[in-house]
C-alpha cells in the first residue's frame, strides 16, 4: 500500500524527484543540482510519496531502473535513482547488489566489514584482494526516456579496518594511494568516489540538455 500526494508541476517551477530515503545521498544530489534555476529538487518524502520498493533486480542497473520506473509511473515527472555496492573479485563479485545485507539484516557497518574480512581470511596476498565500488544512476526525463550513468572506484580489501569517516565498507576499502576510504574527508571522497563520478556525469548531461 502507498499514498501519493505529489505537488505537481506549476507554471513557474519544474520538479525532479530523488528516489531515495537516504538523507546523505539526497543532500549530495541536491547540492550538485543547485545550479538549476526554477527547479525544485525533491526527495520522495518531500514529494509526498510513501512507497517501499523491493529491489528484485540482478544488477545495479536493473535495481536503479526499477526504483526510477516505479516512481516515474506514479508522478510522470523527471526522477533520478541509483544503486551501488562493493564487488570483490576473490568472492566472484560478491557482495555486489547485496552489499547492504550481505552480513544479514540490520547489521552495523562494523559488523558488515568484519563479516567480509572473515570471508577473505584465506586470501593473504594483497594483490589478490582486488575490488571495486559500483554506482549506477538511472535518470528518467519528463518524456519517459531513460538515461544511465555508471562509474567505478577501484581498490583492494585491506586486512583490517581503518578510519572514522565514510560508511559501509569504507574502513576496509584500500585505495591505490595507500589510504582507506574511511580516512578521507567527505570532500576528498566525493571527488573520487563511484557515486560522485556518476552524479557529476549526470549533472553534466543536465547542464547540456536540461531536464
Amino acid at each position: 500500500m502507498y499514498a501519493v500526494k505529489f505537488r505537481g508541476m506549476s507554471m513557474i517551477k519544474r520538479e525532479i524527484v530523488i528516489c531515495s530515503d537516504n538523507q546523505g545521498k539526497i543532500t549530495e544530489i541536491k547540492k550538485c543540482l543547485s545550479f538549476l534555476k526554477n527547479v525544485d529538487v525533491l526527495s520522495k518524502k518531500e514529494a509526498g510519496i510513501r512507497i517501499d520498493i523491493e529491489e528484485t533486480g540482478k544488477t545495479f542497473k536493473e535495481n536503479a531502473t526499477l526504483k526510477a520506473e516505479t516512481i516515474y509511473k506514479l508522478i510522470k515527472q523527471p526522477v533520478i535513482a541509483d544503486d551501488s555496492g562493493l564487488c570483490v573479485d576473490a568472492l566472484n563479485g560478491e557482495p555486489g547488489i547485496y552489499s547492504a545485507r550481505y552480513a544479514g539484516e540490520n547489521k552495523t557497518d562494523a559488523e558488515k566489514c568484519l563479516f567480509l574480512l572473515n570471508k577473505m581470511k584465506n586470501v593473504t596476498n594483497l594483490s589478490k584482494r582486488t575490488c571495486h565500488f559500483t554506482a549506477c544512476i538511472c535518470y528518467i526525463d519528463r518524456d519517459g526516456k531513460e538515461h544511465y550513468f555508471e562509474k567505478y572506484l577501484y581498490g583492494r580489501i585491506a586486512f583490517e579496518p581503518r578510519g572514522q569517516n565514510g560508511h559501509g565498507y569504507d574502513p576496509i576499502f584500500l585505495l591505490p594511494n595507500g589510504k582507506h576510504a574511511a580516512e578521507l574527508s567527505i570532500e576528498e571522497k566525493n571527488s573520487i568516489s563511484h557515486r560522485g563520478q556518476a552524479i557529476r556525469e549526470f549533472v553534466d548531461y543536465i547542464r547540456h540538455n536540461g531536464l
